[in-house]
């Protein structure tokens, strides 16, 4: 396709862009992605041009613009891609294309207010990823192109949300284009740190991605240039001279030439000395000095549309400027005969070198009084404290508490929409004002409370300030010990989480507040893979709860955390379910209590469905797992969260023994644990889970490569793991006859749980797994651990223990004894909710009875489940059986 206006030395880079183009519209591949990067003025804007006219007939185009001044401010890009396309619809038919997204994602663009709680990040951008592929499905079988020019100074949010939605792209009739300056997008990357450049970086591992690095203009393309603009009588003297002045820039190029034309200057070599004077004016101070001879007004109105940034209203401009709207006009005819800015309202400035330059040549103190009025004029059109808030952090600190409250409401405003790091910006900002003495503590605890969800370290941080800073009443501080617990548990620090409450609880007042810290101190005490005094923790919070009735949530706290610990104990099951049930008000989590409210956190709804699911009542441990997926989904926390909740279904259905379905749920944790970072709590429950699941699949290979993947081993986290690590790696150890090293493992996990009281042997199963892999080398060692066993899981009393239990008895008996105990042990785990251990004892007791009939009933017990290895062995067994009779 031949270009629609000149493109010199582009060839490849056209050729690319028609493939992609092509190959979108003509169906060979769903989406693609293309990335052009070059230095400023290279021609990756005329570039973007010739891909809109090469698609226009053919695709439905987007596109965006990011801009140097306004990278502060959250979806700013994600708005310019999509709001055009959603002013085509009437508002109830708006809302409609967002489905259950509406309440998390609209408030992002600006279509709704925020309401709910503070949504996930991920959660709004899953929301623009449905919202996207929902638009693309509207467009009459149109493929669809976003193009994004000045990526590099595209905002966070938006940069994160296409880094995310590229990776779909596969699936999707959608080819987006960017172009970027790779050394402003390194420079970024920089400040915003791994953790940030990580999630805005998720495209690279996008299988159908093109990559393109623009270069400048030889001498050759440079004359061809300079004669389309001058004439063919430009001599070559002349047009290497351009070339030498330029660099072969095409930008600058261009520049040059116009002001060749402007000055009717001779292109022959008698003139090339001048061009270096010329080139200077075409940037930098040169252009400055070109602005200045326009006069004050026109020079004062691009001081106001610099400062502005992108899509600049004449209006506000004016206002800044301080002109009335006739000098404002003739200030824009004048910038626009000069090449300064194109448009009329809004403005645009020609290009972002001349928006660069205008912008560094206002005066510093000038520069931030302007944007100091720049603020005020947009408070007083109404736009509100998040859309000034960019302004505000470019002010110079000077103890102006208006303008911090003017940040802090800023910041709630972006908490609201899920710009978490924009409102992070504002409160550091407000804090440099400074502010009152006594409102430092507050700002402080919001700014922790700001980073929750997206940076613990950060959040330990700020709430440790905050708590070290008089000013917090009582309740804030509580809030903030709590918080600050939950955000150094979440940073693998559950010690110092159980310190930091066990002192603030030292100087609380009886009532609520304490209530809520001890049961949050027992909390996280219990949760450490090590303790000093198990035991004694334990009888504590025994003593503390067991004569609770659940009458408020401070009450249903300590009894969700005495009956979680109880069954970890192995005490009687229900004792355990009876606990649970105080805990809960007609069988829900109390309001206050739910998977989204933040005052307890989600980590006591999760304790009761992780008791339900370890006491044999799965039917009400799935139903609380459901609903956490659900709540999470409507509020929009599709990260760490929304992970775990498949995991813990994942957990259900391993426990059912529908293991297929355990692996989906397990890899979909995983998944979504990946996309909110690397060696997340998360990571370590999803792992153990899927890794034990493909044991029990008889899939150890690929086990193996799952936990080599996610470092399963040691060290282990300082949190305890779901179900108990080391003994899910013993197990795998053991499965790939690796025995020596098994058994230290389990005999290591056992010296650990054992002083602990934990004898729960369907979550710690060490001691079973210990006695089989010892049943040959040391039989009497590996009987009595079997006895002991069976000792701790008929305290219990479930079925799928004792069932467990009796099964690795039998196998250090005689052989009539073992019949009976496998008997028993069958009649147990078909009374449970575990189809896949009951298929394995099943097959055991077949086996041992040599019965065609009972291995016929475990094969398809067996096959019901996934475990197809164990399905094999029963039907080689039967016919094996069956040869010899």
């Amino acid at each position: 396709m031949k270009p629609s206006r000149p493109l010199y030395e582009r060839e490849p880079e056209l050729a690319a862009a028609t493939q992609a183009v092509n190959a979108l519209c003509g169906g060979q591949s769903a989406g693609g992605l293309l990335v052009f990067s070059g230095e400023a003025g290279i021609g990756k804007t005329a570039l973007l041009g010739e891909i809109r006219a090469m698609a226009a007939d053919r695709c439905t185009i987007w596109s965006a613009r990011g801009g140097e001044t306004v990278t502060s401010v959250p979806f700013h890009v994600v708005r310019q891609l999509l709001q055009p396309a959603l002013d085509q619809f009437p508002a109830d038919e708006t809302r409609a294309l967002f489905g259950d997204w509406f309440e998390i994602t609209a408030p992002a663009l600006g279509l709704a207010e925020p309401r709910g709680p503070q949504p996930d990040p991920q959660g709004v951008r899953d929301g623009l990823d449905y919202l996207v592929a929902r638009l693309a499905s509207r467009l009459s079988h149109r493929p669809l192109l976003l193009i994004v020019d000045d990526a590099h100074w595209a905002d966070g949010e938006s940069l994160a949300w296409l880094a995310g939605f590229t990776v779909r792209l596969s699936e999707l009739p959608v080819l987006v284009v960017q172009a970027h300056r790779p050394q402003e997008l390194a420079d970024r990357k920089a400040d915003w740190g791994p953790a940030r450049e990580a999630e805005s970086g998720g495209a690279a591992g996008h299988p159908a991605q093109i990559r393109v690095a623009l270069r400048a203009l030889t001498p050759d393309a440079t004359a061809e240039l300079v004669r389309a603009g001058l004439g063919d009588h430009a001599d070559d003297p002349f047009c290497r001279e351009v070339w030498a002045v330029t660099g072969g820039n095409p930008y600058e190029v261009v520049e040059l030439v116009a002001k060749a034309q402007d000055r009717e200057l001779a292109p022959v070599e008698e003139s090339a000395g001048l061009l270096r004077e010329l080139g200077a004016s075409a940037r930098g101070s040169g252009l400055v000095a070109r602005l200045e001879r326009l006069g004050t007004n026109a020079n004062r109105f691009a001081w106001a549309a610099a400062v502005l940034g992108t899509e600049i209203s004449q209006e506000l401009a004016a206002t800044l400027a301080g002109m009335s709207s006739a000098e404002a006009a003739d200030c824009t005819a004048r910038l626009r005969d000069a090449r300064i800015v194109s448009g009329f309202d809004p403005l645009e400035f020609v290009h972002p070198l001349i928006a660069t330059a205008v912008y560094r040549s206002i005066p510093p103190a000038t520069r931030t009084a302007m944007h100091g009025r720049a603020a005020w004029a947009i408070n007083q059109a109404g736009l509100g404290a998040a859309a000034a808030s960019r302004h505000l952090l470019e002010v110079h600190p000077d103890d102006d508490q208006e303008l911090v409250a003017q940040l802090r409401e800023a910041a709630g405003q972006h908490l609201a929409v899920g710009a978490p790091e924009a409102a992070r910006r504002c409160l550091e900002r407000a804090l440099e004002e400074p502010p009152r003495r006594g409102d430092r503590a507050s700002l402080l605890y919001e700014l922790g409370c700001a980073t929750l969800l997206s940076s613990p370290p950060t959040t330990v941080q700020h709430l440790r300030a905050a708590l070290d800073t008089p000013g917090l009443d009582d309740n804030a501080r509580v809030d903030a010990t709590f918080r600050l617990a939950a955000a150094l548990a979440h940073n693998n620090q559950l010690k110092d989480a159980a310190l930091s409450l066990a002192a603030e609880a030292s100087r609380t007042a009886p009532g609520p507040g304490l209530m809520r810290l001890q049961a949050a101190h027992f909390l996280w005490e219990g949760m450490q893979a090590t303790e000093d005094d198990g035991p004694t923790r334990s009888a504590r919070l025994a003593r503390n709860a067991d004569h609770l009735k659940g009458r408020d949530n401070a009450e249903r706290a300590l009894l969700t955390l005495r009956a979680f610990d109880a069954m970890l104990r192995g005490e009687n099951a229900q004792l355990v379910v009876d606990l649970c049930e105080r805990a809960l008000v007609d069988g829900r989590p109390a309001r206050g209590l739910g998977w989204t409210d933040t005052e307890w956190g989600f980590e006591l709804p999760t304790m009761v469905g992780i008791t339900y699911a370890f006491t044999d009542r799965l039917d009400r441990a799935e139903q609380l797992f459901g609903e956490a997926v659900r709540a999470f989904e409507i509020s929009g926390w599709s990260g760490a969260h929304l992970a775990f909740a498949h995991t813990l279904l994942g957990l259900v259905h391993r426990r059912r023994g529908r293991l297929a379905e355990a692996e989906g749920f397990l890899r979909e944790g995983l998944r979504l644990a990946d996309r909110a970072g690397s060696g997340l709590p998360v990571h370590w429950d999803a792992t153990c889970l899927l890794v034990d699941t493909l044991i029990a699949r008889g899939r150890t290979t690929e086990a193996r490569r799952v936990a080599d993947r996610y470092d399963f081993g040691p060290p282990y986290p300082s949190a305890m793991v779901l179900p108990d690590g080391p003994c899910v790696r013993g197990r795998l150890l053991l499965a790939e006859g690796r025995l020596e090293e098994a058994v230290a493992e389990l005999e290591s996990a056992g010296a650990a749980l054992e002083p602990r009281g934990r004898f729960n042997g369907i979550w710690a199963p060490w001691a079973g797994d210990l006695a089989r892999a010892l049943a040959d080398t040391d039989p009497v060692r590996a009987a009595q651990l079997a006895t002991r066993a069976r000792v701790h899981a008929e305290r219990f009393g479930t079925d799928t223990a004792i069932g467990e239990a009796l099964r690795c008895v039998a196998l250090f008996v005689p052989p009539e004894e073992a019949v009976h105990l496998l008997a028993e042990s069958v009649r147990h785990l078909e009374a449970s909710s575990s189809a896949y251990e009951h298929a394995v004892a099943r097959f055991e007791y077949g086996r041992a009875i040599r019965s065609p009939r009972e291995l016929a009933r475990a094969q398809k017990l067996a096959a019901t489940c996934g475990a197809e290895t164990l399905a094999t062995l029963a039907q080689q067994v039967r016919t094996s059986i069956r040869s010899s009779e």
